[in-house]
């Protein structure tokens, strides 16, 4: 049997086609083998493969492509790593989302604010507009703003407490109807092995308490985990 090299597989040159299939199936599906192609060949180079290992990566680039969101809110911005995930996702498959990126106010302080380097690796970029403030009240007005056939992707990676994950997926769900939601630090085993588990029990929760049609895909190899709750259009 012969194996083709990577470089044969690879060409920077060669354009993303969309990697949906089966839209009209109740799961999502997607090509793997072209999103594998573009998180090596255009992601890894930029972001790398930390806070988002490669199998996060996957689910972040399949719910873009899957969902085809008009409007990317996320908070928690830091350097911009996954601001700029969702930019180059949108690029190369020809998704016309706003991305709004909001984190806290400069006279906050928090162990996770990024201070000056907050937004770095989306500086610039026109796509990408950076907020500072709550990140739940900031998104929520952007979108009563522009409420015409919005189909919002939120992305939660705040400060992955119970309390805070809880009141802002409570929140989306009931408030923002048409919202698909990417939950970041949901590993389920995450009580042996000491992680917080703060984020997998809030998810948990408002799913039972709100009694959702959102479906759910997860990543819980291991740590730290990302689950996407959506809606299927």
């Amino acid at each position: 049997m012969k194996f083709r090299s990577l470089a044969g597989i690879f060409t920077p040159e060669k354009p993303f086609t969309d990697p949906l299939r089966n839209q009209g199936s109740a799961f999502l599906e997607v090509d793997n083998w072209i999103l594998s192609r573009f998180v090596t060949e255009r992601l890894l180079p930029v972001v790398g493969f930390h806070p988002f290992p490669l199998n996060e990566l996957m689910l972040m680039t399949a719910a873009v492509c899957r969902i085809k969101p008009t409007h990317i809110l996320e908070w928690g911005t830091n350097i911009g790593v996954s601001a700029r995930i969702f930019h180059e996702t949108c690029a190369a498959f020809n998704i016309a989302a706003e991305i709004h990126s909001i984190d806290l106010p400069d006279h906050e302080s928090h162990v996770e604010h990024p201070g000056q380097e907050r937004g770095r690796l989306v500086r610039g970029i026109a796509r990408v507009r950076l907020h500072q403030g709550d990140g739940l009240e900031v998104a929520l007005s952007i979108l009563a703003a522009d409420p015409a056939a919005c189909r919002p992707l939120f992305f939660l990676d705040g400060d992955h407490s119970y309390d805070s994950v809880y009141r802002e997926l409570a929140s989306i769900v009931t408030r923002v109807p048409s919202a698909s939601v990417l939950v970041h630090d949901t590993f389920q085993q995450s009580v042996d092995s000491g992680y917080n588990t703060g984020p997998y029990r809030a998810v948990q929760d408002v799913l039972r308490s709100t009694g959702t049609g959102l479906q759910v895909v997860s990543q819980d190899l291991g740590l730290p985990g990302m689950m996407l709750l959506w809606k299927r259009r």
